[in-house]
Parts: C-alpha cells; sequence; structure tokens
C-alpha cells in the first residue's frame, strides 16, 4: 500500500482514509481588450478574409497602433493572415468596458483594410457599433456597413 501510494501521490493522514493532495488550477479573468495574439473574426466579405475562416485559421493581431498596445472598438491593428500581414480596424470587441453606448459583441470582429483605409471587401456581414459613425477617418466602412447598433 505504501509503495501504490508514493506512485500515485496520495498520503495516509493519522489513521484516516487516503487524502489525495491539493492542487490549485491556473484561471485568468476574462480579457476586456484586444492584445498581441489575439485572434479576430474577419466580417467583411474580402476574399482573404473568407478563405482564412473556412479554413478555421482567423487572423492574428501582431501590432495594436496605439500607445497602451492595447485595441477597443475603432482601433488599428496589423494581423497576420494566412502568412500576410494586413491591417484591420476592430469593429466588435467581446468584453468591452461597461461603457454608455458603446455595445458588446460575441467575438471580435475586424475588417481588413489597405495602407491607405479603404476596406479589402465590399460589405460588412455584421452590425457594426454607431460610435464608429463620429469618427471622420472611416468614413469608407462606414459606408459598406449594412446595419448599425
Amino acid at each position: 500500500m505504501s509503495a501504490l501510494s508514493s506512485i500515485i501521490g496520495v498520503t495516509r493522514s493519522a489513521g484516516r482514509s487516503l487524502v489525495l493532495p491539493e492542487r490549485s488550477i491556473a484561471t485568468t479573468a476574462a480579457l476586456e481588450h484586444i492584445i498581441k495574439l489575439t485572434r479576430l473574426r474577419v466580417v467583411d466579405n474580402s476574399d482573404l478574409g473568407k478563405q482564412a475562416m473556412l479554413e478555421g485559421k482567423p487572423p492574428k493581431v501582431i501590432h495594436v497602433y496605439n500607445k497602451r498596445g492595447v485595441g477597443h472598438i475603432g482601433d488599428k491593428v496589423l494581423v497576420a493572415i494566412k502568412g500576410l500581414k494586413k491591417k484591420a480596424i476592430i469593429v466588435g470587441c467581446k468584453g468591452q468596458w461597461v461603457k454608455s453606448h458603446v455595445p458588446r459583441f460575441d467575438t471580435n470582429n475586424c475588417v481588413l483594410v489597405n495602407d491607405d483605409m479603404s476596406p479589402l471587401g465590399n460589405r460588412i456581414l455584421v452590425p457594426i457599433p454607431h460610435s464608429l459613425r463620429n469618427r471622420g477617418d472611416y468614413a469608407k466602412l462606414i459606408a459598406i456597413g449594412t446595419s448599425f447598433v
């Protein structure tokens, strides 16, 4: 019995039954933002985005273009998608801070764009936040959006 208990890691405590040692389980809280290596869902109808999502290889963030390195709705990010580097705009964030008039989404959504901020696709397939309308540099993005929340 002692040989077996030493092999499987159980101990006998003062004549009582066998007790398993405690093991801590590592858990982390849900992220409230988008950082490096976060997987995104492409929500426009660009060919590159469609292929990546159908193959089950969503794009990963490799850089966030702001001082903090933390992305929220409306931020520009650099993503790695199918071996290419492309820029994208975040149009949906899973765990957005609780702010008024900023919706939460079930997935982290992005729209692929060129270097001159023009979208690669010609239609956005999901509702995009109304807060993006206030930003002047996303006029082309707003034009191809189908609905707003």
